[in-house]
């Protein structure tokens, strides 16, 4: 963050202080996890279309 930004932070009192960080987590934590929940999504659509793999298929995968 920039100095002019940090100055600008500081002058805010404690409450909007722990606002702004409280915003700033939530916005930090969606962009860091954005993949994952992409991925936990697709696979929700799958299990409802029923595009799963049974537990004798991933043994016939495997060879085994």
């Amino acid at each position: 963050m920039t100095d002019v930004k940090m100055e600008v932070l500081e002058k805010l009192d404690r409450e909007d202080r722990e606002k702004v960080a409280y915003f700033v987590t939530l916005l930090v934590s969606q962009a860091k996890y954005r993949r994952l929940r992409e991925e936990i999504e697709k696979r929700m659509r799958e299990v409802e279309r029923g595009e799963v793999l049974e537990h004798d298929e991933i043994w016939k995968q495997l060879n085994i």
